[in-house]
């Protein structure tokens, strides 16, 4: 019996504007906000809309049709300010009780791997932020770009989480499967949902690729490769990004056809049923997963050279993290949320020099012109953000002199 696990994952960042080395000290806004509303409604007209549209009609139609999404907090934020239909509709889908949400960082960042603290704190933001807009609180955890490894595997179960997302990846499986559960070693409880990246893709990077061998893709030609995991493995986690349907593979694809035809062409084999996240993590472990280098999703690569592969992005984060200190004992609100908002991973992303097999991947909805500029900009924030806290060090300082002056 295979058990099918479609996950989305839904972000958005607040994209930075180009900012120059003249708007340092002069001007503390930091993000495009035409940009990012433009880009949003697109987005919301293409995808969002027309498929949450199709999911609550599928989701009605088939019984034992689930699925399960994680959303970024900047993403929720945005659609409260500018898409309020488009999270409504989100709603309407979490209402019909076949929806699992996830937990995530807040601001889709790399916190995991620079500050345990900050980590920490995104993820209760992000949990209290579902609770608040949906009423439920996750208890499985899908880190940024599906980053994992061993001791993140038992940091996130130290927090209570029952299950974990992970990459599965051809050189961790080994000769193993990812349709199966599996137990991350050094951990008692928790288990990872390894993403069949094979299938996953078919979906989300070759749908429209008219040179790949398995084109034209339709729901009975996919159905029939679930079928044929039956007997050699328990489950299929398709993981992929939301914008998947008509913004990475436009309508006239066929790509909403070809969703609204899936759910009953895998429920034709009567050993098929779909499953959120935390029902197949209740299944049993078949084998313990050692992951002790950091894993993702992005790239051929499956690591973390898509946000740190060059002395830019190092240098980016290194000088990011290293004010954490600092923006928090300012206690200025607008300051630790800029900070906060700088460690999306997209602007690291954008950094990437990677122009070879992954190129056009980094350049997606990418506001600058090459990794440079986008470098360049980042470290003029960055800078603004010190004057502005050696500013508020200097007041505070002034306001405590004035205060010694009065007493005495």
């Amino acid at each position: 019996m295979v058990k099918v696990c479609m996950y989305f994952q839904v972000h958005q960042p607040y994209r930075m504007r180009k900012y120059n080395i003249f708007d340092v000290g002069n001007n503390q806004n930091y993000f495009d906000e035409k940009k990012n509303v433009e880009i949003l409604k697109k987005i919301s007209k293409k995808c969002y809309l027309p498929t949450n549209a199709l999911l609550l009609k599928l989701l009605n139609k088939h019984e034992k049709f689930k699925v399960a999404f994680s959303f970024s907090g900047v993403f929720l934020e945005q659609l409260e300010q500018y898409e309020p239909k488009v999270l409504e509709s989100f709603m309407s889908l979490v209402n019909t009780g076949k929806v699992e949400l996830l937990s995530e960082t807040y601001y889709h960042s790399l916190a995991y791997l620079y500050s345990k603290r900050e980590f920490k704190e995104q993820v209760d933001m992000h949990r209290n932020k579902i609770r608040e807009l949906f009423g439920v609180s996750p208890t499985v955890f899908r880190n940024t770009e599906l980053i994992y490894n061993n001791d993140m595997a038992k940091y996130v179960e130290n927090l209570g989480y029952k299950a974990i997302l992970s990459e599965g990846a051809d050189h961790i499986l080994g000769w193993r499967s990812p349709n199966f559960v599996y137990r991350p070693i050094g951990c008692n409880k928790i288990k990872v949902l390894m993403k069949n990246y094979r299938l996953s893709d078919d979906i989300a990077f070759r749908f429209s690729d008219r040179k790949w061998k398995g084109w034209p893709l339709t729901a009975e030609k996919f159905a029939g490769w679930i079928n044929n995991i039956n007997g050699n493995g328990e489950c299929v986690n398709l993981f992929m990004d939301y914008e998947t349907f008509g913004e990475h593979q436009w309508k006239d694809t066929g790509i909403f056809e070809f969703l609204g035809r899936l759910p009953e062409e895998i429920l034709k084999h009567p050993d098929n049923e779909f499953m959120m996240p935390l029902e197949i993590a209740k299944l049993n472990a078949r084998d313990m997963i050692d992951v002790h280098e950091v894993l993702s999703w992005a790239d051929i690569e499956r690591d973390l050279s898509a946000w740190m592969g060059n002395r830019m992005q190092q240098s980016a984060l290194k000088r990011l993290y290293e004010l954490e200190n600092d923006v928090k004992e300012s206690g200025d609100l607008r300051l630790i949320e800029n900070w906060r908002r700088l460690q999306t991973s997209d602007h690291f992303y954008y950094m990437c020099t990677k122009w070879f097999a992954d190129g056009d991947v980094h350049k997606y909805f990418n506001p600058y012109d090459s990794p440079y500029d986008s470098f360049i900009a980042f470290v003029n924030i960055i800078n603004d953000l010190v004057l502005r806290l050696k500013k508020l060090k200097e007041n505070k300082w002034i306001k405590v002199k004035q205060r010694g002056a009065k007493v005495a």
